[in-house]
């Protein structure tokens, strides 16, 4: 047994045993509380795998001083945090952070950060606070206490509310201020900043500032570049900024400013990269002459008059050039573009004249050249048959003449090819087989002869082919069916001869065809039938015989004509409708098996039957006609007697129309149904909405077809809502109207709708009138209106839609509009586009309606006076020249609205929401997001997924962007919007489209 004395000794031993083998307490809890910091501040973070190995040395077995991307002072104090670029997320524990003594720059710059940054004013000691290009939110705090700051940045967050500028009065070391792209509240001109004399760089672009830029600014003696972009500033551009002498970069696009260059802006010789585009400046550029440091020019969407100033061609380093859509004259210098890597000019849409600069590819890297709508003449210079960078050349609407150079037609990435509206003559050059990029080809009103290249097949991209009005003769090669992406091909008004070649029945998405105007013979090929996409068929004032294929009944044709052939026998039937009466004139051999007026009638025995036999088929027909008859009787008494017809006071039962109403039926289809059917179905079991104008049923007729009725009283209705589907038939929610207003919609929809045939309007089937009431009878579409699908629960419970079937009708409205602007003999304006007037059909394909407000233009020098006393259209979805101009009806608002559509389709958000800000629409906050990639990505809808769907949704946004743009001349016609959203598809298989990843001002420009 142990003796008792010996127990300590050995606990002792036992206790020394425990204590060794135990961690040290430091190894618990880190003596060094700068580390401590750092590591809570990883802890926050969200690391991507392919960042973690830059934070694997970050572990408190480490000194702090050697954690990547922080520095220390020779006392081993942090006094540098960077974190760039590392694509990391998480909220900043900045009340941590701000109590590193030492502390001198905080670099979060280029990640996803978020939350507020209320405490980053207790960093007192910054020299620099970079937290550029993040998600960092709610409002900046005073800044007055970080008076030792010498770089701020901030821009490219969701910072709301006011900015604290008086607090910058008090940040005098002050040499970089980057505040722009955030949604501050507006506010004047930031006169705190002209304190700040050591400032070199200030970007307060998209910061909602206004009013003048003060003469003050001149003291800003050291700033090299400033940024005032996108914002609402006015007046004049001070002539004290002359004075900058070392500033480069001057950006002022997208304002409200006036006046002229200020005398002695020419100082400015160091400039470099100048863009005052979109502004209302005016006189000429006389001031620019002596800028030779320049590097880009953009001027575009200005008044600006006079001549370019020839010392431009002297400019070394310019390689950017924008100066489209002024009043310039004169001729552009013959040496612009020969010192540099020249890749870009745009001088479009002016009063510009004299040959084309022969050497702005000189050094073989120009991209884009657009030179349309001047007066250019001359030939186009031979270089530019090498210049193989090129993707765009376009110089149509000049005087150009002489040959093309036989080069341009092989230029291997050029994507568009425009020469229209010009006097070149010469043949299509066999070199097109090389330009496997091309996919719009615009020759037309040109004196282009000799035959179209069968190479043309090997430019296998195109989607566009325009060679109208020129002196093409020879066939149309067989090897034209080759081209499978073609949507349009018009040859119309040339010397094309032969036949038509069966191939063409391959260009399996083709929509447009105009053939006329030609000499072409022989038989209209079957094989038209096959292209199901088919809208428009035009192939008058030829030589072509035999008869009209029985295939082409297949085809839904908005627009047919076969006038002046010498085409014979019978019309298919479904062709010889009241809506084709125009399509068949000049060719006496054709007639029809039905009654028409415009068409002579079948002989019923062709070959010359037997008397007997024509006598017997009479007495048959007679005899069928008679039972018929009867049967009809029958039916039409037991349905009244089933029904319980009519009441004591002589109304319909369960109606809304008296008996002895005298109804009058216009039909402008052919009709399975009378007007009996339709009143009596007006019930309240098959209402399905209401709209301003008056209420919709679906009526489900005796053939089991559905349609949907419109039901307009001749008095004002009260307190009625959209409900469904009636937002395609309804008004839109505009109640309180006059009864005369009311008959003025009707008739303005009557006749709009009655005229038109086009897969993308809906059908009017027939009207019913009395003295009271109206009624309009349309093809019922099941899936309802678009902003139901896209907006409402019940729509979404139907289904998402995914991009494609978005794309699919982004294209079909479009083409719809198009065909209303410029398919009529006179344009059509809606004057209310929006998504609840795109209703869709059971395979979602869209169709343009309510025409309650629809707009015919008058011709030139008629006055317009219907509805002129209406700001036409809905909320949200009206063009802002409304707000000054509204009785001058233009078809650039219909562009505007549906630019308002193209952005719902693409970011899944209603045309006004809370998160835009108040007053704001989905207009202006998407052009609050489109100036980096990574917010024009957050634009899109989360439920468009694919890498390539988010590809062509952006693309698209860029073309709503386009169509919304705030000046009307601005914004593109709908057939031009057509071409453009067919180029996003094309791109599914070659390169083209929209990019607004760049700039705003790169988003407006034209491509």
């Amino acid at each position: 047994m142990m003796r008792r004395e010996d127990m300590p000794t050995s606990f002792l031993f036992f206790l020394l045993f425990l204590l060794s083998s135990l961690p040290t307490y430091q190894s618990i809890t880190d003596t060094d509380p700068e580390r401590s910091i750092l590591l809570s501040l990883k802890a926050s973070l969200d690391i991507p795998t392919n960042e973690t190995s830059f934070f694997s040395n970050w572990t408190s077995s480490n000194s702090k001083c050697n954690f990547p991307g922080v520095s220390c002072n020779s006392n081993n104090s942090v006094t540098s945090v960077n974190l760039e670029n590392l694509s990391l997320s998480g909220i900043i524990p900045f009340d941590s952070l701000c109590q590193l003594p030492s502390l001198t720059v905080l670099s979060l710059g280029w990640n996803q950060l978020a939350g507020p940054v209320t405490a980053v004013e207790n960093c007192t000691g910054l020299l620099t606070l970079d937290l550029a290009f993040n998600n960092f939110h709610g409002a900046v705090p005073d800044l007055s206490p970080l008076k030792n700051l010498q770089i701020l940045n901030i821009s490219d967050n969701l910072f709301t509310g006011p900015f604290p500028w008086d607090s910058l009065g008090n940040l005098t070391e002050l040499r970089v201020l980057s505040l722009g792209d955030n949604s501050f509240n507006k506010s004047g001109f930031p006169y705190k900043i002209l304190n700040l004399t050591k400032l070199y760089w200030v970007y307060l672009s998209d910061t909602n500032i206004g009013g003048e830029i003060p003469k003050e600014i001149g003291d800003l003696t050291e700033l090299q570049d400033l940024e005032l972009s996108d914002n609402f500033i006015t007046g004049q551009i001070p002539a004290e900024i002359s004075r900058l002498k070392n500033l480069q970069q001057l950006e002022l696009y997208n304002n409200s400013l006036t006046g002229t260059f200020p005398a002695g802006f020419g100082n400015l010789t160091n400039l470099a990269f100048f863009d005052a585009s979109m502004n209302y400046l005016e006189g000429n550029l006389s001031e620019l002459r002596t800028l030779e440091n320049l590097v880009s020019l953009q001027l575009f969407y200005n008044n600006f008059s006079g001549e370019i100033p020839q010392e431009f061609g002297d400019f070394k380093y310019l390689v950017n050039l924008s100066l489209y859509s002024n009043r310039l004259i004169g001729q552009l210098p013959q040496n612009i573009g020969s010192w540099a890597e020249f890749n870009y000019i745009d001088v479009s849409t002016n009063f510009l004249s004299g040959p084309i600069p022969p050497d702005m590819c000189k050094k073989g890297t120009m991209i884009k050249l657009l030179l349309l709508e001047n007066q250019f003449s001359g030939e186009i210079p031979a270089s530019y048959a090498n210049c193989t960078t090129l993707t765009r050349f376009r110089v149509s609407n000049n005087s150009l003449s002489g040959t093309i150079p036989a080069g341009i037609w092989a230029l291997p990435n050029v994507n568009i090819l425009e020469l229209s509206i010009n006097n070149f003559e010469g043949t299509i050059g066999t070199g097109i087989s090389k330009a496997k990029s091309l996919y719009q080809l615009y020759l037309a009103k040109n004196q282009f002869s000799g035959s179209i290249p069968s190479e043309i097949s090997s430019a296998s991209s195109l989607v566009s082919i325009d060679i109208s009005d020129n002196n093409i003769s020879g066939e149309i090669p067989e090897s034209i069916g080759e081209l499978s992406n073609l949507v349009s091909l018009d040859l119309h008004n040339n010397f094309l001869s032969g036949t038509v070649p069966s191939t063409i029945g391959m260009c399996s998405s083709l929509n447009t065809i105009n053939l006329s105007h030609n000499n072409l013979s022989g038989q209209i090929p079957s094989s038209l039938g096959n292209l199901t996409r088919l809208n428009l068929l035009d192939m008058s004032n030829n030589e072509l015989n035999g008869e009209i294929p029985e295939s082409l009944s297949t085809l839904k044709l908005s627009y047919l004509s076969l006038i002046n052939n010498q085409l014979t026998g019978p019309v298919p039937a479904s062709l010889s409708s009241d809506a084709y009466r125009t399509s068949f004139a000049g060719n006496p051999g054709l007639c029809a098996y039905t009654n028409t007026l415009f068409l002579r009638e079948c002989s019923s025995t062709p070959g010359g039957s037997s008397d007997k036999l024509r006598t017997l088929l009479t007495c048959l027909l007679a005899a069928a006609a008679l039972i018929l008859s009867l049967i009809g009787v029958y039916i039409i008494i037991k349905r009244r007697r089933a029904a319980g017809s009519y009441d004591s006071s002589g109304t319909v039962s369960d109606g809304f129309f008296t008996k002895k109403d005298s109804w009058s039926l216009k039909s402008f289809r052919v009709l399975s149904f009378d007007e009996q059917e339709i009143i009596e179905s007006i019930k309240d079991e098959n209402l399905i909405g209401k709209g301003g104008s008056g209420n919709v049923y679906r009526v489900k007729l005796r053939t089991s077809m559905d349609v949907a009725v419109k039901h307009i009283v001749n008095e004002p209705v009260q307190n009625l809502s959209v409900n469904g589907t009636a937002a395609m038939l309804g008004a839109g929610g505009r109640s309180h109207r006059s009864s005369s207003l009311r008959c003025r919609e009707f008739e303005a929809e009557v006749n709009t709708l009655s005229s038109i045939r086009h897969v993308n309007v809906v059908n009017l089937y027939c009207s019913i009138t009395s003295d009271n009431s109206s009624l309009l009878v349309y093809e019922f579409l099941p899936n309802g209106s678009l902003y139901e699908r896209l907006h409402t629960p019940g729509g979404q419970k139907l289904g998402i839609l995914d991009w494609e079937t978005r794309y699919d009708i982004a294209v079909g409205a479009a083409r719809g509009l198009e065909y209303l602007h410029h398919g009529c003999d006179r344009p059509i304006l809606h004057r209310d586009v929006k998504s609840s007037n795109i209703l869709l059909d059971e395979c979602f394909k869209p169709r343009i309606a309510d025409f309650g407000l629809a707009k015919m233009l008058r011709p030139s020098g008629q006055v317009d006076t219907m509805l002129s006393q209406v700001i036409a259209g809905t909320h949200g979805y009206i063009a802002p020249e409304y707000a000054h101009t509204w009785w001058k009806v233009n078809e650039k608002s219909d562009v505007y609205s549906f630019g308002v559509v193209l952005m719902e389709l693409v970011t899944g958000k209603k045309p006004f929401e809370m998160e835009y800000g108040e007053n704001r629409d989905i207009v202006y906050w998407v052009s609050q997001q489109i100036n980096s990639k990574e917010k024009i990505m957050g634009l899109i809808d989360a439920k468009i997924q694919e890498n390539w769907e988010q590809e062509e949704a952006v693309k698209v946004l860029g073309i709503a962007v386009l169509c919304t743009a705030r000046v009307p001349s601005g914004r593109p016609s709908m057939r031009r919007v057509v071409q453009l959203l067919e180029e996003v598809a094309s791109c599914r298989s070659f390169a083209a489209g929209v990019d607004i990843a760049g700039k705003k001002a790169d988003v407006m420009s034209r491509s």
